[in-house]
């Protein structure tokens, strides 16, 4: 069992950063992929990031340049850089934990609020 609890969210300016950390209660090490996901209202929740056990990274199209993710596995940290913020990242963001094998093993944290705002 991995309980994931996410913090940093808040209220922003456009073109404004704001970073999020993901911290696991268990070890994430190399077991579990890793990804940042967040749902706006009326929408579907959407894949943002995400780091493989091995490192490999990958992004959203719409945050490509913008957003960073990274992982310590030794702190059991997933953190979200996120750079040039516009109004459409406003949203609920959610941390995931995903077993490498058991791809049916997947936890969620609670979400943290982005608002990107004027």
């Amino acid at each position: 069992q991995v309980q994931l609890v996410e913090s940093g969210g808040g209220l922003v300016q456009p073109g404004g950063s704001l970073r999020l950390s993901c911290a696991a209660s268990g070890s994430i090490g190399s077991i579990y992929d890793m990804g940042w996901y967040r749902q706006a209202p009326g929408k579907q929740r959407e894949l943002v990031a995400a780091v493989t056990s091995g490192g490999s990274a990958n992004y959203a199209d719409s945050v490509k340049g913008r957003f960073t993710i990274s992982r310590d596995n030794a702190k059991n940290t997933v953190d979200l850089q996120m750079n040039s913020l516009k109004p459409e990242d406003t949203a609920v963001y959610y941390c995931n934990a995903r077993h490498v094998i058991l791809r049916t093993r997947s936890y969620w944290g609670q979400g943290t609020q982005v608002t990107v705002s004027s």
